[in-house]
């Protein structure tokens, strides 16, 4: 095994070797290469160190040189971050100089999977296992091994660890412990009906005017929907509305990213035709419906006084949305009303206006501006270039050039754009246009997977309790001791096997097709 590494070591420095150049003398070797700037220092102590060893007399040399070519992106990363900025060069890297998400994604990430995984059991499950691989992290680094799959859990400890960690918050706020819920608090419903209704009726109905002390559960849902019949219809809506919640959350913190990458480079043509229409498209269709479930949520209630705010009145979030871009009229009908307050129907007319603005907005006006740039540039005179020093050198420089773009120097108009023919230019912008008009339509509506996959993972759970370990619970005696035994050691490893290792990884594609967007 040594000279197996010892000569895969010689292979790589031959290779390595290959790449370099001879000077003219054909007496030494020149290779050129981005180093970062803050390891030039580390690069100088190594060359030394390999001068002194190999006993040479001639110690290498080590310029920097000036160069106009775009560095490649080099992002420096530790033992934690690596694997979050592995997820994101899976997608892509970004340009020289521009933001790098992956310090946001390692909170983002173990979040959105989190909200998918919300069981406090089975992240428990998942963090346990991530921090054993933290803790033994050196020996089990040392055990040089060629399982991939194994390697891959291994890489990515840290962010198992943090989703794990994640998922039992999120299992804490659904009250979801492998399937069941806690009443650390106490319920806040109070059931007031006498001994003999409950015992001659099967299902009775909680209502929220009187059974309802008016104070919310102090964390999470409530352990009475645990026993309710309608509990998945609760959920399913509360779900729903989150996981919108959250993805029209997550878009916008992508698009206002973007405007720090513009102010940095001063792209001004970005900013003003770019950035500010699409803003104002995904605030006014999809935040407005934001704001609708919020108001929805607070508005109608059993307590209000009001017939038209009674919940049997609250209008459908969804319903409401498709007349908005359609321009539909709708009648009241009897005492409750389509709409959540006055003016409702005039401002969400105004909103799509301003909405369908934005889209030509989008698509003409920064073409339009750098074909209005380069007109200009072609019509002024371009001054004689003259150096005072007599340098050659300085004629390389093409930012010192008078004659450069007046597009470049009117704010950034052509930023990126320089070379390229204005039917490029269009066609670019266009699928840009296009991608984000739909993309904002479909991606919200990819942000469902957030409330249909929690909602899988928790019935699945519940089958599972249900179906197995429930068995062995309801025996009885010695043997049911035994039975609860041999019941118990199945249900477990179906709960590690299914919902923590195959809805995991399912949950962890979900998400990471989320980063993507």
């Amino acid at each position: 095994k040594n000279w197996f590494v010892k000569v895969r070591k010689i292979k790589a420095i031959y290779h390595t070797l290959n790449l370099f150049n001879l000077d003219v003398t054909q007496k030494c070797l020149i290779a050129e290469c981005w180093v970062p700037l803050l390891d030039i220092e580390t690069i100088q102590i190594a060359l030394r160190r390999g001068t002194e060893r190999s006993g040479s007399s001639v110690p290498p040399i080590l310029n920097r040189m000036e160069t106009f070519e775009d560095p490649p992106t080099y992002n420096r990363t530790n033992k934690f971050t690596n694997a979050f900025q592995a997820l994101i060069n899976a997608y892509g890297v970004a340009s020289y100089r521009e933001m790098n998400p992956a310090p946001y994604t390692i909170i983002t990430f173990p979040f959105l999977f989190a909200v998918m995984f919300g069981d406090l059991g089975h992240g428990a499950i998942m963090a346990l296992f991530g921090l054993w691989m933290v803790l033994k992290e050196k020996p089990l680094a040392a055990k040089k091994t060629d399982n991939e799959i194994w390697n891959i859990f291994f890489g990515g400890r840290y962010i198992i660890f943090l989703m794990g960690v994640f998922s039992m918050y999120t299992g804490f706020v659904y009250n979801d412990i492998f399937s069941k819920s806690l009443n650390v608090f106490g319920s806040t419903w109070s059931i007031n009906y006498n001994t003999s209704t409950v015992m001659t009726n099967k299902a009775l109905q909680l209502d929220p005017a009187s059974d309802y002390d008016g104070t919310p559960y102090p964390i999470g849902l409530d352990p009475v929907w645990q026993v309710s019949d309608n509990k998945i219809i609760f959920l399913n809506a509360y779900k729903m509305k989150i996981s919108i919640i959250f993805g029209v959350v997550h878009m916008l913190f992508g698009v206002f990213v973007g405007l720090f990458n513009h102010r940095y480079f001063k792209n001004k043509l970005a900013i003003y035709c770019e950035f500010i229409p699409q803003v104002i498209f995904l605030v006014f269709l999809f935040s407005y419906m934001t704001i609708l479930m919020f108001i929805k949520w607070v508005k109608y209630s059993a307590t209000n006084d009001e017939p038209r705010f009674k919940p049997g009145c609250a209008p459908s979030i969804l319903i409401t949305f498709i007349n908005m871009v359609l321009f539909k009229s709708v009648e009241q009908t009897g005492e409750c009303s389509p709409f959540m307050f006055a003016g409702q129907q005039g401002l969400q007319k105004f909103l799509v206006i301003i909405a369908l603005i934005c889209v030509p907005w989008m698509l003409l006006a920064k073409p339009i501006m750098i074909m209005r740039s380069r007109k200009e540039a072609a019509h002024q005179p371009i001054a004689p270039y003259s150096n005072e020093n007599g340098d050659a050198e300085g004629a390389l420089n093409p930012n010192n050039a008078a004659g450069a773009p007046a597009a470049q120097q009117a704010g950034g108009a052509g930023h990126g754009h320089d070379n390229e023919e204005m039917s490029e230019i269009f066609i670019h912008q266009g699928i840009h246009t296009i991608e984000y008009v739909l993309g904002s339509v479909s991606h919200t509506a990819s942000y469902l997977r957030l409330w249909a996959l929690s909602l899988a993972h928790a019935q699945l759970a519940e089958v599972l309790w249900n179906m197995v370990l429930k068995n062995g619970l309801s025996q009885g005696g010695w043997i049911g001791g035994i039975a609860l035994w041999a019941i118990f050691g199945f249900w477990a490893v179906l709960t590690v096997g299914i919902l923590v290792l195959m809805e995991g990884l399912s949950a962890f594609l979900h998400t990471l097709r989320l980063h993507w967007v």
